[in-house]
């Protein structure tokens, strides 16, 4: 390195996209010092001046030095400019910092020391350059320096190098102060502005990708109450459309394009505008295709408009919108107008629109019930909690004057979970909220009116988030016809080399090339699609108008024929198999059996003892009267003898304790406009169900049809019972329960209260629930348990009958649930309660020690009774369930709720067989315990199986593919406890595993996912809403009609359009054979056979109606599909439309073709035009004749398209004498050459058929 270069150092690592204009680029300090030592060094390296300059490299601190501007012993110039380039060299070796920012000026300046690091004379010339650069400083200081003097003594000196040559200026400011110096380099901005043009271009399509393509990311947030909010957030809509205004035309001819078929008819259209390869008329291309599109496009267009019309519907339905400025204090707004941060009521059996967190209810506790059936399946009702803060609030209208907000979690599809922060700024403590104070979207309020504030809308809730959006669906026929429209492109293609090869290569014969696969390409008709697209369009309305399925609406009208191959259906439970409504149906009291036929005997029975029950209250309350406070009242009626018990003591005391041990809570109509007192109660670490109460104003009245409210549909059923059999639940609150007994005379009703001093919720752990009542009047303590029988077996006193009649129930399909009680003494309680009191404030190991306090009492407890409800079934669901078993279709359920209640229904509705085994799959948790229970159920063979989805996603961990072939060949799976993405999971990991068609079938907004996952959903429209229904490709009323939708009309419509498609594929085949066979014949010329109109009216005006009247044919009858279900297995294997039938119409097709051509060249006489009319006669008289041959079930309406279409013909050629010689038409000899032709081409054909018939009949036909 020379005494003139520089170890210059570039810092930082910016690109030349930020250059600025000006640039820091050398500091130092000590001046004298380094002066000196820059001076002796320089001169000790004189000697490598020449040299150094072609040494270019890197410095390990930076880039090489650009070079020195003059030699150190120059001190030529005066004022500045010699002050400057002493100051300059004189940095020597000292610390120094460089920034480049533009690669371009470094390689100038590189190039510049060069020129200036040479001999001695060139030092010199590079003094007067420095020189005269130094003049320029005055006029540069002027304007970049603001005018420093620089002969002032303390002034900061300035100078600059200007490389005109190069564009690169140098400016330097030195500072005498401190003997500092700057240097600064201007830069060439040319280039800097033509890539600042295009940084800006890159900017603004990267923020528009981000923008518009991007998936929004999703954070927390904080939502104020009372004051809008600033930050944007998706719309509150409900949105299963699949197009919107800009992307509708793109997407529907992409997806029409992704078929082979589309888009190879698109670039033999687009051929056509090229002159030299041009063949016929454009119009006989460009009108077929552009046919083609405008049907799809209008059927896509109105499948979209309806689903936008329904998404409206929905999107429409109005809320109540707290508003300070409204008089009335609220607005009317449709829920797609919620925004985050708005305050809505929701009514009773209203639908909540957005996710909300509970602010205020109609019950001044605080709670409210909602319905979760359509977000998680599970028909429990779930209590929910306001804040407690805005609870306390006198009125909604207090919200907006109070200064609070909501720190809420970002939004994730977990429904079962929930973090957020309420905060008041008035110093009151924050609040953790977690999902007890929420209501989700999608969920009901199924009593009273909740005011809650919005937190998330639109695809952010916790609903759609468990969705999938919808996909375009393509079924499995329109795929297999795309392959064989690509064997058929193969064909072409060779079809024309072969010409080639036989006619030469020489000359343009690329363009003869092309010229034949034009002439060929009607091997592939664009009429297929056409064809297929109508039949669909057809096949969806005799859905629609079936009278035998109505109310059945086809959404989308792309996929009828899946209907007719599907392997699995994957059905939902509630509100699908079953009807969602409890029945109670039997009861069992150890000596005698009670079912519906004999309930009125246990109604009279208890009428019977309600004398008895009075006259027993009346002498408690004179003993109670004149007794000491510390003496016990016994009932006279329940003495401690039991031989002295009445008659009818069993049923009295089996009702009476399903009247008092439940959470069922009486409601009526008017209890909206009443204020009711609920509370809630923790026993055990788990929170119970609210309970409310209702004051009786008097005991007469009982007029009122009483309504119950409670966490489980069970519950309100025995409630319901016993209340038909006269004892009726009137109120209750979170201390005391008020039963009404009937008696024969409605006016001397007798009222039982009772106090409730514990309460033992259910939980899946336990599968049991207790309560303690003490009788207000006699003081009795009563502890009632009620829970499954598996674990009441072992509580219960020693009996010879509850398990054989535990498992009779069970067989019927019935929910059982046993029922015992226990006496307790004031000693007994109170040294229970102490004990619990202990437990419950325990720090270690709460839940535990709680429980174990509990199992105390539950020992030798009095059996009472074995109660069996129904969940009532959906209409014919069992024979519809038997039809598809029979039929090969494997059925799973996919339900949301608990498992012994999946079981109950997979038994009652007989998708388990009588004769089948059912393996429950306990819990794991862990890869040897999924281990463990795959090898235990594979040594189960036949044997259905039941799964919770927490076990299902373990095994999917660790052992999918062993897990799927298990469940797989399965003949039944019952998963329970799963999520909405767990249903769309399973369906998607079936296709992939088995490559087989699945359907699923839900009502609810939990199925949406699996629906839109299926190759066929079908949403089922019921009382539960219609969001299962929208997102569908089919909708029924109800689940019976499934079996005859996939039976009856999903049979038709495969059967129908794999004949339709092969034999469309047959008249395009048949008249390529005859061009082939012409073009070989008349030295292969690539001239086409038939010109004009006679190509276009083949397959349109002449063979479109026979052919297309294939849509009506049908194999067998309606009632025969529905009698023998087992036909439908063959459907499954695809054998309609494979590749050795398509091959088989490729032989037929080669065989007429050629019989056509070579009979109408033998028989010719004459002219050519003689050539066209035989041949072209006969086609069309052979497929008349096939169309008849493939018929197999006859339809007026295809005679008459037979009829139709040869009058048409018969008149195009009394019409067309471009293209026939009238003379030769009225002729003998064009009769009977047509005749014998066409006879040649189908009486073998018709006598294949013929003998295949009797020799080996399909399946169908053994029936009928």
């Amino acid at each position: 390195m020379t005494d003139n270069e520089l170890p210059l150092r570039d810092f930082d690592e910016e690109s030349e996209e930020t250059d600025s204009e000006t640039e820091l680029l050398i500091r130092h300090t000590d001046a004298a010092t380094t002066n000196s030592n820059s001076n002796s060094k320089s001169r000790s390296r004189s000697k490598g001046n020449v040299n150094s300059g072609q040494r270019r490299r890197k410095s390990s601190t930076g880039y090489g030095g650009i070079g020195g501007i003059g030699s150190p012993n120059s001190r030529v110039g005066s004022g500045a400019g010699g002050s400057f380039l002493g100051n300059l060299f004189s940095l020597g070796s000292a610390a120094g910092q460089i920034r480049y920012r533009n690669e371009r000026s470094r390689e100038r300046a590189r190039h510049s020391n060069i020129n200036s690091s040479g001999s001695a004379s060139r030092d010199l010339t590079s003094d007067h350059t420095i020189g005269a650069s130094a003049a320029k400083l005055a006029q540069l200081t002027q304007t970049g320096a603001a005018g420093v003097d620089s002969s002032a003594p303390h002034a900061t000196h300035v100078a600059t190098d200007t490389n005109a040559a190069n564009g690169i200026g140098a400016h330097t400011v030195i500072d005498p102060d401190n003997g500092s110096s700057t240097v600064f380099y201007q830069n060439n901005r040319r280039r800097s502005k033509s890539r600042s043009i295009a940084n800006i271009c890159k900017m603004c399509f990267c923020s528009c990708w981000k923008k518009w393509f991007r998936p929004r990311e999703l954070r927390a947030r904080t939502v104020n109450l009372g004051r809008p909010t600033t930050e944007k957030f998706p719309p509150n809509e409900i949105r299963n459309q699949k197009y919107n205004f800009i992307t509708f035309l793109p997407l529907v001819l992409f997806e029409q394009f992704r078929f082979f078929l589309n888009l190879y008819f698109l670039l033999m259209a687009l051929s056509q505008l090229y002159p030299d390869i041009r063949i016929g008329y454009p119009y006989t291309y460009w009108g077929p295709l552009g046919f083609v599109l405008m049907v799809t496009i209008c059927r896509e267009g109105v499948d979209d408009l309806r689903r936008h019309q329904r998404d409206r519907e929905v999107n429409s339905q109005k809320y109540k919108r707290l508003s300070a400025t409204h008089s009335n204090g609220y607005e009317m707004v449709p829920s797609s107008k919620l925004k985050v941060g708005d305050v809505i009521v929701v009514e009773k059996n209203e639908r909540v629109p957005a996710d909300l967190i509970l602010l205020r209810t109609s019950d001044r506790s605080g709670s409210v019930f909602v319905r979760t059936d359509q977000l998680d399946g599970e028909t429990d009702w779930k209590p929910r909690l306001a804040v407690p803060y805005t609870q306390k609030l006198c009125r909604d209208a207090d919200l907006y004057n109070i200064d609070a907000s909501f720190y809420v979690e970002k939004p994730q599809n977990d429904i079962h979970s929930f973090i957020a922060t309420f905060c008041v700024t008035d110093g009151s403590e924050d609040t953790g909220l977690s999902v007890e104070n929420t209501l989700w979207a999608n969920t009901v309020v199924a009593a009273g009116t909740a005011t809650g504030i919005v937190i998330y809308t639109g695809c952010e809730t916790r609903s759609v988030m468990n969705n999938s959006q919808p996909r375009s669906k393509v079924g499995l026929l329109d795929t297999e016809i795309n392959g064989l429209t690509k064997v058929l492109f193969c064909a072409v293609l060779g079809l024309s080399l072969v010409m080639m090869m036989l006619k030469g290569f020489g000359g343009p014969w690329y363009r003869y090339m092309f010229r034949f696969v034009l002439l060929f390409s009607y091997i592939i008709p664009i009429s297929l699609r056409v064809n297929l697209d109508m039949g669909k369009a057809f096949y969806s309305w005799q859905m629609q108008n079936d009278d035998n399925i109505k109310g059945t609406v086809v959404r989308s009208t792309t996929i009828p024929e899946e209907l007719g191959r599907i392997s699995y259906v994957l059905t939902d439970k509630t509100g699908t198999l079953t009807q969602n409504e409890m029945v109670f149906k039997k009861i069992h009291l150890g000596i005698v059996s009670h079912d519906a036929d004999t309930f009125h005997h246990i109604g009279q029975m208890i009428q019977k003892l309600s004398s008895n029950i009075l006259q027993q209250q009346q002498q408690q309350g004179s003993l109670s009267s004149s007794s000491s406070a510390g003496e016990s009242i016994k009932p006279i009626m329940f003495a401690g003898n039991r031989m002295r018990r009445p008659e009818g003591w069993r049923e009295w005391e089996a009702v009476r304790a399903l009247a008092l041990c439940h959470n069922v809570t009486p409601v009526s109509d008017d209890d909206d406009s009443h204020s009711v007192s609920t509370a809630s109660t923790v026993t055990g670490g788990n929170n119970s169900p609210t309970k409310s109460v209702i004051n009786i104003e008097a005991p007469g009245s009982t007029d009122t049809e009483h309504q119950y409210q409670a966490a489980s549909p069970d519950e309100i059923a025995l409630v319901k019972w016993t209340e038909q059999v006269g004892l009726t639940l009137i109120a209750r609150d979170l201390n005391s329960m008020t039963l009404q007994v009937k008696t024969a005379s409605d006016e001397n009703d007798i009222l039982l209260h009772y106090q409730i001093l514990q309460l033992f919720p259910f939980t899946s752990e336990s599968k049991r629930m207790g309560i303690i009542v003490r009788e207000s009047k006699s003081g009795q303590i009563t502890f009632y348990l009620k829970g499954a029988d598996v674990v009441m077996s072992t509580i219960v006193q020693y009996n010879d009958w509850l398990g054989e009649e535990s498992g009779n129930m069970a067989r019927e399909g019935l929910r059982t649930l046993v029922v015992a009680k226990k006496v307790l003494t004031d000693e007994q309680y109170n040294d229970f309660e102490t004990r619990y009191n202990a437990a419950r404030l325990s720090i270690t190991d709460r839940v535990a020690k709680v429980a174990a306090v509990t199992e105390s009492l539950e020992r030798e407890m009095e059996l009472l009774c074995l109660t069996g409800v129904e969940d009532r079934l959906q209409e014919n669901v069992r024979p519809t369930l038997e039809l598809l078993r029979n039929a090969g279709v494997r059925v799973w359920m996919l339900t949301g709720d608990k498992l012994e209640t999946a079981c109950c229904i997979a038994k009652s509705s007989q998708l388990i067989g009588r004769n089948q085994g059912l393996h429950v799959l306990r819990s794991v948790k862990t890869r040897t315990e999924a281990h463990q229970e795959l090898n235990q159920f594979r040594r189960k063979q036949g044997h259905a199986l039941v799964i919770s989805g927490e076990s299902l996603e373990v095994c999917l961990q660790y052992y999918r593919l062993e897990f799927l072939e298990l469940a797989t060949a399965s003949p039944a799976v019952v998963c329970c406890r799963c999520s909405p993405t767990q249903k769309a999971q399973v369906v998607s990991l079936i296709q992939k595993h088995t490559r087989k068609r699945t359907c699923a079938v839900g009502d609810g907004g939990n199925d949406v996912s699996m629906i839109q996952q299926a190759d066929a959903g079908v949403g089922i429209e019921g009382r539960e809403g219609r969001q299962a229904s929208l997102a569908g490709d089919f909708s029924i009323p109800q689940f019976s009609h499934i079996a005859k939708l996939l039976l009856i009309h999903g049979r038709r419509s495969y059967k129908r359009s794999a004949a339709l498609s092969q034999f469309v594929i047959h008249r395009g085949l048949i008249i390529t054979t005859l061009q082939a066979v012409f073009s070989a014949v008349f030295y292969l010329s690539s001239v086409a056979l038939y010109q004009g109109f006679l190509m276009v009216g083949y397959s349109t005006v002449y063979t479109m109606f026979p052919v297309f009247s294939l849509v009506l044919d049908q194999d067998i009858t309606s009632e025969t599909a529905v009698t023998y279900p087992e036909l439908y297995k063959d459907l499954s294997k695809g054998r309609s439309l494979s590749y050795k039938t398509f091959f088989i119409w490729v032989l037929i097709s080669i065989y007429q073709g050629g019989v056509i051509m070579y009979g109408a060249l033998i028989l010719f006489v004459d002219e050519f035009i003689h050539i066209v009319a035989i041949s072209f006669s006969a086609l069309i008289m052979t497929e008349l004749i096939m169309v008849a041959l493939t018929v197999r079930t006859w339809h007026r309406l295809m005679v008459l398209a037979e009829l139709f279409s040869l009058a048409l013909y018969l008149i195009s050629l009394a019409v067309l004498h471009d293209y026939f010689d009238w003379e030769f038409i009225w002729s003998y000899d064009f009769l009977w050459k047509v005749s014998l032709i066409t006879v040649v081409s189908c009486l073998p054909l018709y006598i294949i058929k013929f003998l295949r018939k009797k020799c080996s009949p399909p399946s169908y036909l053994k029936l009928s």
